[in-house]
């Protein structure tokens, strides 16, 4: 019972993490969008570097691209927030039910894998060239969060067996 209620707690601490990371890109809009800003405009990559093509300088476009990665992140602590209410309702089953209430964890890691490994580490940090930037590279603290939630999905998925 001690592992089920450890993959129940880390799926919440999930959904939590996600929940404040959307929150905080809501209630402190500018301070973030001024982030995307920057990323998707390459003005602080390296001078005269030869991947400038790629830019956008459009706000329309920052904002669109800040809403996708804001409703991610949402998507995220939702699907989480699922999870953990699946593997809840499974606790006391079998192995199998609580094997098969895992399909939420899986998506929800998915989901944030898009979002910090995909968005941040794929599109911002090698397309927009986010890595030349000293001020405003996201990619280290990207690496944590899909990290983290890669190590969960791990754990999560070692199989239950029935209890004792």
């Amino acid at each position: 019972m001690t592992l089920r209620l450890s993959k129940i707690v880390m799926s919440l601490c999930l959904a939590a993490f996600a929940f404040l990371v959307a929150f905080g890109n809501i209630t402190d809009y500018g301070s973030n969008f001024a982030f995307v800003q920057h990323v998707l405009s390459m003005d602080t990559t390296f001078p005269g570097n030869a991947l400038m093509y790629r830019s956008i300088t459009n706000p329309t476009l920052w904002t669109v691209g800040y809403w996708l990665i804001i409703v991610g992140e949402g998507l995220t602590c939702v699907l989480f927030l699922i999870a953990a209410f699946k593997l809840w309702q499974a606790r006391n089953g079998s192995g199998k039910e609580f094997n098969d209430a895992k399909g939420f964890v899986v998506i929800g890691a998915t989901m944030g894998f898009l979002v910090w490994f995909l968005g941040f580490m794929v599109i911002g940090g090698e397309w927009f060239a986010m890595w030349q930037s000293s001020t405003w590279n996201g990619q280290e603290a990207a690496f944590k969060f899909y990290m983290t939630m890669l190590a969960v999905l791990i754990f999560v998925n070692q199989p239950d067996h029935d209890l004792a």
